[in-house]
């Protein structure tokens, strides 16, 4: 029976990105010690945990290119938050931490939304449900 879920993702510099993250108010996996080559983020009551990697740690278990976020998406997060103050929240700090916006706050298909990029270029998408 599978159990769990671990998503992983490629990142180019694992510091920033654990700054950027805890910065916009991710939750992190408690691991023992301190680790240089990943750090886990926890999203929501399931706990489902996004691992971030260094690029060469993470080409290394693929054995395969990684994508250029620049010219492409390869995946998009959707995350649901509990009010639009919360969403707006979120947005204002992904802006401060030097994330890109790149869906504005606003109403559509009948749900307040916004997207936003990490350091990485990767998506993420956030709903209020």
């Amino acid at each position: 029976m599978m159990k769990e879920l671990w998503i992983n993702l490629p990142v180019k510099d694992l510091n920033k990105s654990r700054v950027f993250f805890e910065d916009i108010g991710f939750k992190f996996l408690k691991q023992r010690g301190d680790n240089d080559q990943l750090v886990g983020l926890v999203i929501g009551n399931h706990q489902v945990q996004v691992m971030l990697f260094p690029d060469e740690t993470f080409k290394g278990f693929t054995q395969n290119a990684l994508t250029d976020t620049n010219q492409s998406t390869e995946v998009l997060f959707s995350i649901s938050v509990d009010t639009k103050e919360e969403l707006d929240e979120i947005i204002g700090k992904v802006k401060q931490a030097a994330g890109f916006v790149f869906g504005k706050p606003s109403e559509r298909n009948g749900l307040y939304g916004a997207g936003f990029a990490d350091l990485d270029g990767h998506r993420w998408n956030l709903l209020v449900m």
